[in-house]
């Protein structure tokens, strides 16, 4: 953050607000954990402060601290609803177009009160009165813990927030691979686990807690995955039929994409998961090296995100879907040649 942009900030919270932090849809660990990690510090400071989530996060997020106070929008509407309108100031995180918090954005595009934006993603929307965007930050967690360090706020770090900025942190660098991950990335996490984040505890929660069904789903994604080794390309499809056969539960898909890039040769991993409810494909992008699956995500999936890993959608079925990433692939990436 800027010298400016703290002093703005520092303005704001010099005075009883009453404050909404709101994450993108579907939250992920980074989006649970930075929200809730800035509300209890905010809470800290005097001001009254609430997380509403467009809708629910998976299980394995949970037992993060102050996560039973979430309030969710799809399934507390009315309650939800007060607390926007009710709200002085509004934080969003982990996201920076109103777009991403789904059925929420009509009524934050009508509230007259002043936005903080707290993000990593590229193209941010001009909808904040202060933006503290950076893409080359591992994570929104790393850039809570630098927010509240900006605002001298590191003695009110407890226990509770580097649970929850921990958290995001890990979850968001892959457990501290991918290239995002600094040495001041470990310095902050060294920080939090002395100020009592609980870094076993939290990888046995994020980890080791698979209901059946993740298990049974993850099986049935790795039978249907289809590598194409010309283009160093890796692709999953689960159709919605799959998922209510293993008995779906939300998170259960979470990562799964990953096991793409673990193969030999391979720097572009994607996965496909029907959404009949919604009438889309969700699409999750990943990739290693100068491959940038953000601006493929942008240009052919109505989607973005990062260099390595965005997401997208598409309204056609899965197979017309699969026959269009098929074309792209072949459009984009250049065939390997290989030695006979």
């Amino acid at each position: 953050m800027n010298f400016e942009d703290i002093k703005t900030v520092q303005k704001l919270l010099s005075q009883p607000q009453k404050i909404v932090i709101v994450p993108h849809k579907n939250p992920d660990g980074d989006a649970i954990g930075s929200t809730l990690g800035l509300c209890h510090f905010l809470n800290s400071l005097g001001q009254s402060a609430a997380v509403v989530a467009p809708n629910d996060f998976p299980k394995f997020l949970k037992w993060i601290p102050g996560s039973e106070g979430v309030i969710n929008f799809e399934k507390q509407n009315i309650q939800a609803k007060e607390k926007l309108n009710e709200a002085s100031l509004i934080f969003t995180l982990d996201f920076n177009h109103l777009g991403r918090a789904g059925q929420m954005e009509p009524l934050l595009k009508t509230l007259d009160v002043p936005f903080i934006m707290i993000d990593h993603h590229q193209s941010p929307e001009d909808y904040a009165a202060v933006m503290y965007s950076d893409v080359t930050m591992s994570s929104t967690c790393e850039m809570v813990y630098n927010f509240i360090m900006s605002l001298d706020g590191g003695q009110a770090i407890t226990a509770d927030i580097a649970n929850c900025l921990y958290t995001g942190i890990m979850t968001d660098t892959g457990s501290f691979k991918y290239a995002s991950t600094t040495a001041k990335t470990h310095q902050i996490v060294a920080d939090l686990i002395e100020k009592g984040a609980d870094n076993t505890k939290i990888h046995t929660q994020v980890f080791d807690t698979n209901a059946p069904s993740r298990l049974h789903i993850l099986g049935c994604a790795l039978k249907n995955m289809v590598i194409l080794d010309a283009y160093a390309t890796a692709y999953i499809t689960l159709s919605q039929e799959e998922l209510n056969q293993y008995d779906y539960k939300k998170g259960d898909t979470e990562g799964i994409v990953n096991y793409g890039l673990t193969l030999e040769g391979i720097n572009f991993a994607v996965i496909f998961i029907e959404n009949k409810e919604e009438g889309i494909i969700k699409i999750s992008f990943r990739s290693s090296g100068d491959f940038s699956v953000n601006e493929f995500a942008r240009t052919y999936f109505e989607g973005g995100g990062h260099k390595n890993a965005a997401g997208g959608k598409s309204d056609f079925s899965m197979e017309e879907t699969i026959t269009r990433f098929l074309d792209y692939v072949k459009a984009t990436r250049k065939p390997l040649v290989k030695n006979v």
